[in-house]
């Protein structure tokens, strides 16, 4: 089979991820595109796929029960976002306490 790319949508389990993979196909009938979404459990040796990440699978034998494709690349990497730490200076302008004070 040909190599799928597709789009990390749960990392929760040891080496392994879930891939939603979107395809269009033209329905004859109302003449309009039509987007199918599959999901591929693969399996990430070194379990460095995030959630978001845009990766590529290539077929392999049967791993486990639902498991026949390997992760062979990691195509972009997902954004996350880390809030900025916050400053133990910061005081209330008004009341002159420190932010941190309960």
């Amino acid at each position: 089979m040909k190599p799928v790319v597709g789009t990390v949508v749960s990392n929760k389990m040891q080496k392994s991820v879930v891939v939603a993979v979107d395809r269009l196909f033209h329905n004859k009938l109302y003449n309009r595109y039509v987007k199918r979404t599959s999901k591929f459990m693969a399996h990430d040796q070194n379990d460095e796929c995030n959630i978001g990440d845009r990766v590529k699978l290539d077929h392999s034998r049967p791993l486990s029960k639902r498991k026949h494709w390997v992760v062979s690349e990691i195509l972009k990497r997902a954004r996350i976002y880390v809030p900025p730490p916050k400053s133990s200076s910061e005081t209330d302008s008004k009341t002159g306490v420190s932010a941190n004070a309960n």
